[in-house]
């Protein structure tokens, strides 16, 4: 199937504005794009590339004062297929795991592990290791937190969402993330576009989406504590530690939203 994704920001901007976006879609989705993903900007900026250290593409540029308009509208090639199921997925002892998993065991600015772990142990200890205490973990989080886009909070951690037992989709995969480095699974952050295809109407505002990717036999595999369940016309931008390494968009100077749409459709 062939998806036009895409986003519209409109800020307005009180002083000369450095800027960084990581909205580009990830160099694993490149070959199925039809056309250039290039971000648009009005008025049209010199922009720099560069990769992050997670390998993610990332823009910068510098913004003048005024109104100011980021954009993006183009298509990619999906095989129409839901997420790949992990069944049977083998946990790694913590010695036998590669090098570069091992950053995702570790706490994060928002995976605050240190304050999870107690609770993680008492709770998921007894389920079988490998996959399904991973699906028992999203199963949890799924269940104890409450979804709504007036709860977001831009500094909520895994251990209040734990609490306060709401929050949006970065809250679930936050929360999910923690209790599973504190089970010793490797998991990290995912940023990106996610369909609504084959969800029954009526569907919710377009947004960017947060899901998961732990490490289990050998590769990472995806899980999505939000919504729980295989989903298709997922779409990945960017990967890190935490939402913390992957904003969408950076801006370094007082900036107001006037107006934010995302889609992501079957043509």
């Amino acid at each position: 199937m062939r998806l036009s994704i895409g986003y519209y920001f409109q800020y307005q901007l009180q002083q000369i504005t450095p800027m960084i976006a990581l909205l580009n879609v990830h160099h694993s989705r490149v070959h199925d794009l039809e056309g250039d993903d290039r971000l648009q900007t009005v008025p049209e900026l010199a922009q720099t590339r560069y990769v992050d250290g997670f390998g993610n593409i990332c823009t910068r540029w510098t913004a003048p004062v005024g109104k100011f308009v980021l954009q993006s509208d183009g298509v990619i090639f999906d095989d129409g297929t839901e997420d790949e199921p992990c069944r049977d997925a083998k946990q790694h002892a913590v010695e036998d795991l590669p090098s570069d998993t091992i950053i995702y065991l570790l706490g994060s600015r928002y995976c605050d592990t240190d304050l999870l772990s107690n609770e993680a142990w008492r709770l998921f200890e007894r389920t079988p290791p490998g996959s399904e205490r991973v699906q028992a973990i999203c199963d949890f989080v799924y269940d104890h937190i409450t979804f709504g886009y007036l709860d977001a909070r831009a500094t909520r951690t895994a251990s209040e969402a734990l609490q306060e037992r709401r929050g949006v989709c970065r809250d679930f995969t936050h929360l999910a993330i923690a209790l599973c480095r504190c089970m010793n699974i490797p998991a990290r952050y995912c940023t990106g576009y996610l369909s609504d295809i084959g969800e029954p109407l009526p569907h919710p505002s377009g947004d960017f989406a947060a899901w998961m990717e732990v490490y289990l036999s050998g590769r990472w595999w995806v899980f999505d504590p939000r919504n729980n369940s295989p989903r298709v016309g997922r779409v990945l931008i960017a990967r890190g530690r935490d939402a913390a390494d992957v904003p969408l968009l950076q801006t370094f100077g007082e900036s107001i939203l006037r107006d934010f749409r995302v889609w992501t459709e079957e043509l």
